[in-house]
């Protein structure tokens, strides 16, 4: 963690929405979501299943298919909106300035081509000069930067080929190739044993050393986000709930779900003892087609009141670089203020 200041965020997103038409009626998936990130730095997303992760960063992209659509913010990256671009200006920022890994490889890479034929590809497309040997020495340099084996016979690789940790490694190098500013995860570790996450994480984290490229996190183990980020945003309901720097968050949780998330955790100051179960928070995500009224989060929080139940708290701050979404974050119980 490098501790980069806010002062030029190399990504402004704020007040995105994205909404999907369904049977069951209007699906507010990402709604007001405000994120920034600064050159640089780590910045982690959390929270459970449904919350709109992943949505909000492909909206960001622009990569969500019908029936979802972008309805609403704006998302400045290096001074351009993201969300006015042309079909083609996107094209040109994605796999360039941004890049994505996505949550699991062996879906994400395409079965018919090979390892390096896909990595070279997004070369080929932002640097059309180079010639055929420059892109393969390239390739291949990359695959051992990633710590890939034998990269010179994983480049004539085809992707069932790879164990999951080298798949996930050329899904990095993938991403990296281009060496973009802005580096997007979602998920990059879920389908990998806890000895090759450590890896990947620590891969990621000595490029970004490199490079200086920013990250955006998305994961569900916060252990993981705790030492590799920043700072965090928690979501709940497709709406941000607290963000924090990563040390207040885990010292002085403002919002009851973030303190359930915490909780949560086997070996965290919630554990129950021997035999006993452990913490979980009671309850389901909201149906996104019938919010309930009021905070979102009413229905499962343990220090509901009646206020909670009748009107939707805004996102403000408790602290220095702390915000959250609760009535009764940094107050005293009782009435709000």
């Amino acid at each position: 963690m490098n501790g980069a200041t806010m002062t030029e965020p190399l990504l402004d997103l704020r007040g995105l929405r994205t909404q999907f038409t369904t049977k069951r009626g209007l699906i507010p998936a990402v709604d007001e979501v405000s994120i920034r990130v600064g050159k640089g730095e780590s910045v982690g997303i959390v929270g459970e299943s449904g919350c709109g992760k992943s949505v909000t960063l492909l909206s960001l992209l622009r990569l969500v298919s019908p029936p979802g659509r972008i309805v609403g913010g704006s998302a400045r990256f290096c001074g351009e909106d993201l969300l006015s671009l042309s079909e083609r200006g996107i094209r040109e920022i994605r796999g360039r300035d941004i890049a994505m890994i996505f949550q699991e490889p062996m879906t994400s890479l395409n079965p018919v081509y090979t390892i390096g034929k896909q990595v070279a590809e997004s070369l080929r497309y932002h640097r059309s000069g180079l010639g055929a040997r420059e892109v393969r020495e390239a390739v291949t340099g990359m695959f051992a930067r990633v710590g890939m084996s034998e990269p010179e016979k994983r480049y004539e690789a085809w992707p069932h080929q790879l164990s999951g940790g080298l798949r996930q490694r050329a899904m990095i190098a993938m991403a990296l190739i281009c060496r973009p500013k802005l580096l997007i995860a979602d998920e990059p570790t879920t389908a990998l044993d806890v000895t090759i996450e450590a890896q990947i994480l620590k891969l990621m984290l000595d490029l970004q050393r490199e490079t200086g490229t920013s990250i955006i996190l998305v994961s569900h183990n916060l252990g993981v986000i705790a030492e590799t980020c920043d700072r965090v945003y928690v979501m709940y309901a497709g709406r941000v709930v607290e963000e924090a720097g990563v040390f207040d968050l885990f010292d002085e949780p403002s919002h009851p779900y973030t303190s359930g998330l915490l909780r949560s955790i086997p070996g965290s100051a919630g554990e129950a003892g021997p035999g006993k179960k452990l913490y979980s928070i009671r309850g389901n995500v909201p149906d996104m087609s019938r919010l309930p009224p009021g905070c979102r989060f009413a229905p499962r929080c343990d220090r509901v009141q009646a206020i909670c139940r009748e009107k939707e708290p805004d996102l403000r701050e408790v602290a220095t670089g702390h915000a959250a979404r609760c009535w009764f974050a940094g107050v005293e119980r009782g009435s709000p203020s």
